[in-house]
């Protein structure tokens, strides 16, 4: 056992997603311990109550740090080859995302670059930001294919994500996104993508799957619901023939234009709708009454250069599940740290500190569907936490551009952070 102790506060948060007002309730405990043992959390109290109850505990000194759930990251592309930092200096002279992406760029060019890539190129470059992530104290990371769109690529991607979640000991949710543009191939057919993503795709993937990782349940299924990319019609033809296929399903909307993606999402039963920048009122009404989060990603409009942001306070009013990502991508949002999400959060979505932290552990952990195993500190879960280098858990709003997190604790395993 390990008893976890010194500590400002410990932050267990609640044991399900918060909605509404009640998002941000954090559930301090002053000076408070954790015990855990082996991958589970057994107790959250008083560290001389707990010592006294299990004096053979080895003890971990938190240094009068503030102790919370580790940070769940719901949306990333974390598996590509190559950059896209010309692109970002086109950005400054004034083209836009979708101008670059018309012109070959955008998706397109990380396409090209991860096609040629081995797997053991694409293993090299893809963990240096799945170990950053975790050193800033992300413990499970959704992570999605979509830049190969052929399916030898798109296995090939779903190969290296499996590998580094055996690696750990960063928990990895493997999404498969096919429909994240349409590729050179099928350029003017995008009717024809659609038939062989259905058709082909999708069944393949799934044999694939049974195969590889016969244990594990099948991977999200998500599309790019976007105006010139999947329209609402494509969209519900792929997540369909997905869920029929028994996949769970994920989506993109709203990035850029409404085309309804987000009622889309509710209507099929998605455990998230993401991005949702141009979501309108009654997509918004919609989200309050459903289980589905919605899935800020303010890094996204940050590296855009974009004043537009997700309507995250509509949100909050309506009783939505409101979570928070980085999106971590090489055209639009490289950053692997939940902090400076949380700070964005604050400047640009209005959040408080407390808020941004429930979205960013139990809301977070409820658009994987999985808020039932991680995202607080509750007896039972699993043993992912964290440890801060200060008491006060609104720094990692406050404060930005530094790593506040002193150790990372995964399935009970401790982890300094150097």
């Amino acid at each position: 056992m390990l008893l976890i102790h010194n500590t400002s506060f410990v932050y267990q948060l609640t044991p399900s997603a918060q909605r509404g007002s009640a998002l941000g309730t954090l559930n301090p405990i002053p000076h408070g311990a954790v015990l855990l043992d082996g991958e589970r959390i057994i107790s959250v109290g008083a560290p001389a109550e707990l010592l006294l109850q299990h004096p053979e505990a080895n003890l971990l000194d938190a240094g009068g740090g503030a102790v919370l759930p580790g940070f769940v990251d719901p949306h990333t592309h974390l598996v590509w080859a190559g950059d896209r930092a010309d692109e970002f200096e086109m950005r400054l002279q004034g083209k836009t995302y979708m101008e670059i992406m018309a012109a070959g760029g955008g998706i397109a060019a990380t396409l090209k670059a991860t096609r040629a890539a081995s797997l053991e190129q694409l293993l090299e470059e893809t963990r240096p930001r799945a170990q950053a992530a975790f050193r800033h104290g992300t413990t499970t990371l959704e992570a999605k294919t979509g830049y190969g769109l052929d399916l030898e690529t798109e296995c090939k991607q779903m190969e290296v994500l499996l590998r580094l979640d055996e690696e750990g000991p960063l928990q990895i949710i493997p999404t498969y996104m096919g429909a994240h543009a349409v590729p050179p191939e099928f350029n003017g057919d995008t009717a024809g993508y659609v038939r062989f993503l259905t058709s082909q795709a999708l069944p393949e993937l799934k044999s694939w799957w049974q195969g590889r990782a016969p244990e594990r349940p099948l991977p999200f299924v998500d599309v790019f619901c976007e105006q010139g990319v999947f329209d609402l019609g494509q969209t519900r033809e792929i997540l369909t023939a997905a869920r029929d296929l028994g996949f769970p399903l994920k989506l993109h909307a709203d990035e850029f234009a409404n085309l309804g993606g987000a009622s889309l999402a509710v209507e099929l039963g998605a455990v998230s709708a993401d991005h949702l920048v141009k979501t309108s009122a009654e997509d918004i009404r919609r989200l309050g009454s459903s289980q589905t989060a919605a899935v800020s990603l303010p890094g996204t409009p940050f590296g855009l250069a974009q004043k537009e942001y997700t309507p995250a306070r509509g949100i909050i009013s309506a009783g939505g599940i409101l979570a928070l990502a980085t999106d971590l991508n090489p055209g639009t949002s490289w950053n692997e740290s939940m902090q400076f999400i949380q700070a964005l959060a604050c400047r640009y979505l209005k959040l408080t500190p407390a808020e941004a932290l429930a979205a960013a552990t139990i809301n977070a952990a409820a658009a994987l569907g999985l808020d039932d195993q991680i995202g607080s500190i509750t007896p039972g879960k699993q043993a992912d936490l964290l440890i801060l280098r200060i008491p006060d858990y609104r720094m990692l709003s406050y404060r930005y551009g530094t790593n506040l997190v002193s150790t990372v604790i995964k399935k009970g395993v401790v982890y300094p952070v150097d």
